[in-house]
């Protein structure tokens, strides 16, 4: 069914409807207490809202899901984002590619949506594709204020408080100040789990305690002379007969910045066609970065946008197919691959990818391979930009029980930071999954919120039914 036309003032209203109450400054106290390395923040009142059901923090694939999902589910839903769009890592982050997204649900729904705008780039398959990301960005708009979802930009949480061990209110920070917030469900689609951190859940990092975690890389849109001269280099959505393949296009592209002089920090260099002239850039790896540190990863940002205008400066020098190509925009943020998986009732693990489990609460199906990135600079010029694991996957479920935390109840997880293992997490990690577990969390915390019980208390059967009568499918 066509959705009806969304006016203007409407747009706005529902956009800018994020403020609980005015704007209330901090008053600093007259004599600062201090201990040794140590600020005592004076206590003070926030303002406080307590108009939602839902509320969901991190307004990337997976939390973007969650909200329209449920919202159309018939909840009251609050989305807090703290860059200024929706789509995360699909937009913010540029990360260019949609990975196992052939899904029914919400995930075809954008598919066909893309289509419909020529958004996507020419390409036949439904399970990995480019698109266009600043369409992206007004379709998820348009969705979400049709849904009715509440969307306040530029809002970072910084902040939980439980009474038990129930979470029933968040702190956020903006222009706006101090801002608390209190709902029946929450749902953590951070990417690093930083609410369910805040909310005091234990949870895992990387591959072991101490981290190695999986690197990070600051993409890129860049904008070359013709793209088709670029063809052995770039991957397009329709590949021609006898074009060479994505490894050997890899490949050339390393060959190429080290014939100017530099090994690049990720050998497996990509390129991918947007439109016309356009395409992303995937060329550079940060090792070692804990995703929770700002000073590291600011650090890890400047070095990363320093090195890819350098491989892109010597590109152009080399001329030839080369000749004019230059950056448009560098991602706004640096994309994460691996931070805080929060343990929730069940552990997606390696065994689960190895031998295909099957779940009667599973609330997608994942079938991308262990993609484990060079955790070092030694092993990626080396041993090469992936750990070869040998793992061969099976089509696997993720079940509901690991999208709730186990130590807190009313908090739900979707996307990266998820209940699983390392191994796994290298596989579910990419967004056509985060989209499926969006889903599944949104409908379930809908349903929770307004029959006045617990996401645990919800069977998964119920949710099923529910996207059907809405017009999803899992």
């Amino acid at each position: 069914m066509k959705p009806a036309p969304v006016s203007r003032r409407h747009f706005l209203h529902a956009a800018l409807a994020g403020g609980a109450a005015s704007q209330t400054p901090l008053i600093a106290a007259d004599t600062p207490v201090t201990k040794a390395g140590l600020f005592s923040e004076p206590a003070h009142d926030i303002p406080l809202a307590n108009d939602a059901d839902v509320i969901v923090c991190g307004a990337g694939p997976a939390g973007v899901t969650a909200a329209i999902t449920a919202a159309r589910a018939g909840a009251k839903v609050r989305l807090f984002e703290w860059r200024g769009c929706l789509g995360g890592i699909w937009t913010a982050g540029l990360l260019g590619y949609f990975l196992d997204f052939n899904k029914p649900g919400f995930a075809k729904e954008l598919r066909d949506k893309l289509d419909a705008r020529g958004a996507r780039a020419n390409s036949t398959s439904t399970s990995r594709f480019c698109y266009d990301p600043e369409a992206l960005k007004l379709l998820l708009e348009e969705l979400c204020v049709e849904a009715g979802v509440k969307f306040q930009y530029h809002t970072k949480v910084c902040a939980a408080f439980r009474e038990g061990k129930r979470l029933t209110t968040i702190v956020t920070e903006s222009k706006s100040g101090r801002q608390a917030w209190k709902a029946p469900v929450f749902i953590d689609t951070t990417g690093d789990g930083d609410l369910g951190f805040q909310s005091g859940c234990a949870f895992e990092i990387g591959e072991a305690a101490d981290c190695p975690c999986q690197p990070l890389s600051l993409n890129a849109l860049l904008v070359v002379k013709d793209v088709e001269q670029l063809r052995e280099f770039v991957r397009f959505g329709q590949p021609k007969p006898g074009e060479n393949t994505d490894g050997e296009k890899k490949k050339r592209i390393k060959d190429a910045i080290v014939k100017t002089g530099h090994f690049p920090s990720y050998a497996g260099a990509t390129l991918w066609h947007v439109s016309g002239n356009l395409v992303f850039a995937m060329m550079n790896q940060e090792f070692g970065i804990k995703p929770w540190d700002a000073a590291e990863i600011t650090a890890a940002t400047v070095r990363a946008r320093a090195e890819m205008n350098l491989m892109v400066n010597g590109l152009r020098s080399l001329g030839g197919p080369w000749e004019g190509i230059q950056i448009v925009a560098t991602a706004e943020q640096i994309g994460i691959r691996d931070g805080r998986r929060i343990l929730g009732r069940y552990a997606v693990n390696k065994d689960d990818v190895i031998k295909g489990a099957r779940h009667d609460d599973a609330v997608v199906r994942a079938t991308f391979g262990v993609d484990i990135h060079a955790t070092t600079a030694e092993h990626n010029q080396n041993g090469g930009a992936t750990h070869a694991t040998g793992i061969k996957v099976k089509p696997y479920d993720i079940p509901l029980r690991a999208l709730i935390a186990k130590d807190v109840d009313g908090l739900m997880m979707a996307g990266r930071c998820i209940s699983g293992d390392f191994i796994a997490h290298a596989s579910y990690r990419v967004t056509g999954n985060a989209v499926g577990m969006g889903e599944g969390a949104g409908v379930i915390a809908a349903l929770a919120a307004t029959t006045h019980r617990l996401p645990h208390e919800v069977p998964w059967s119920e949710g099923e039914a529910k996207l059907k009568s809405i017009g999803h499918r899992v």
